[in-house]
C-alpha cells in the first residue's frame, strides 16, 4: 500500500456520527471516519454530496448539529489541531494584485512564521509548486493550473501534519492536473496525512489509499478500490451498453434485468461473456438499437452506479 501503511499505524483523524443539517437541507447524516497518520483517503462522491462540509467541519469551518471530530485526539477549533491541519479550499483564496513570494509571505505571516523559517518555508513551497521562476510575478498574470498550484502551497506553507485538499484539480488542463499530482505525491512521501476530495473516480484510483464513498451526506462504502470492486461485483465483469438514441424506457429496460443507467449506457454485472447475447436479443425485443457493447472489469464509476443507481456525474 503507498506510503508504507502499517495496522500499528496511530489515527490521525477521527469523524464520529457527524450531522449537519442548512435549514431543510441535510448535508451530513451521521458520516464516521477514521483515517490513519501517513494515509491518504479519497472522499469520492458528486456535486453537492457533502464532501466539502465534512472537510469544513473538519477545519474547524463548520460548526457540526452533531457528533464529534478529533485531530490527533483534540478539538478543530484547539491550537494544536489549528497546527496539524492545512487546508486548502475549493474556491481560490489568494491576492490577486501580490506577487506569489508576497501571497505566500502574507499566508505564512498568518501562521505565524517569521524571519528565517518564513523564508525556508517561501522559497520550500515556490520549489514544491514550481513556480521559483514566477515568484515576482503578479497572481493576476498566472495560468489558472498557476494559481491552484500557488493556492496549495498558501495552504500548506506552515508544513501542517494532515493536508485537506478540497477538489484540487478543478479547472485545470491535463498537464497542471499532471503536475498537481506529482505535488501530492511529494507530500506523501514527506509522511503527510492527507485527505482528498473529488468527484473523478480516476483521480481517487490514483493517489488514495483508501476510499470513502459519499452520497446524499452519507459514506455509502469505505476501502480500498479492489475491495470496493470486490464487494460490490465479486468475480463480475461490467458490460456497457450504448444506444443510437436516448429513449425513456432505456433505463426501465436495464433496471428490470437488475442493471443500471447513467451517462446515456445501461450496465450490467454478468459472470460469463456468453451473457451479453441475451442481453442484446432483449434490448431489440423492446426496440432499442445498440451501437456499443463493451466488457470489462468495473471500477469506481461502476461501484457508485451499483448502490445509487445513478452516475458520479449526475
Amino acid at each position: 500500500m503507498p506510503g508504507g501503511l502499517s495496522v500499528a499505524d496511530p489515527a490521525a483523524l477521527r469523524i464520529e456520527s457527524v450531522t449537519k443539517r442548512f435549514g431543510n437541507v441535510t448535508a451530513l447524516a451521521g458520516i464516521s471516519l477514521e483515517v490513519r497518520a501517513r494515509e491518504c483517503l479519497g472522499l469520492l462522491g458528486p456535486n453537492g454530496a457533502g464532501k466539502s462540509t465534512l472537510v469544513r467541519s473538519i477545519v474547524g469551518r463548520v460548526r457540526p448539529d452533531g457528533g464529534r471530530v478529533s485531530v490527533f485526539g483534540s478539538e478543530p477549533e484547539s491550537t494544536s489541531a489549528r497546527e496539524a491541519l492545512g487546508w486548502v479550499p475549493q474556491e481560490l483564496a489568494l491576492y490577486w494584485l501580490l506577487t506569489c513570494r508576497e501571497n505566500l509571505e502574507a499566508f505564512g505571516s498568518y501562521q505565524g512564521l517569521r524571519g528565517r523559517p518564513l523564508r525556508e518555508a517561501v522559497a520550500w513551497c515556490l520549489d514544491w509548486a514550481a513556480l521559483t521562476d514566477r515568484a515576482g510575478s503578479v497572481v493576476s498574470t498566472l495560468s489558472g493550473g498557476m494559481k491552484r498550484r500557488l493556492n496549495m502551497a498558501a495552504g500548506l506553507i506552515h508544513r501542517p501534519r494532515i493536508v485537506l485538499l478540497d477538489e484540487p484539480t478543478a479547472g485545470v488542463d491535463p498537464q497542471s492536473r499532471n503536475r498537481i499530482f506529482e505535488m501530492i505525491e511529494a507530500l506523501r512521501a514527506d509522511g503527510m496525512t492527507v485527505i482528498y476530495t473529488t468527484h473523478y473516480m480516476e483521480e481517487a484510483e490514483r493517489i488514495c489509499d483508501r476510499i470513502a464513498i459519499i452520497d446524499h451526506g452519507r459514506v455509502i462504502a469505505e476501502g480500498s478500490k479492489e475491495q470496493l470492486v470486490e464487494r460490490s461485483f465479486g468475480g463480475r465483469s461490467d458490460v456497457v451498453m450504448r444506444f443510437s438514441t436516448k429513449s425513456p424506457d432505456a433505463a426501465a429496460w436495464a433496471k428490470s434485468l437488475g442493471g443500471a443507467y447513467g451517462e446515456d449506457c445501461a450496465r450490467f454485472a454478468v459472470e460469463q461473456p456468453t451473457e451479453i447475447a441475451a442481453l442484446l436479443n432483449s434490448a431489440g425485443q423492446h426496440g432499442l438499437r445498440v451501437i456499443d457493447v463493451a466488457l470489462r472489469r468495473p471500477n469506481l464509476e461502476s461501484v457508485f452506479l451499483q448502490l445509487t443507481g445513478r452516475s458520479l456525474r449526475e
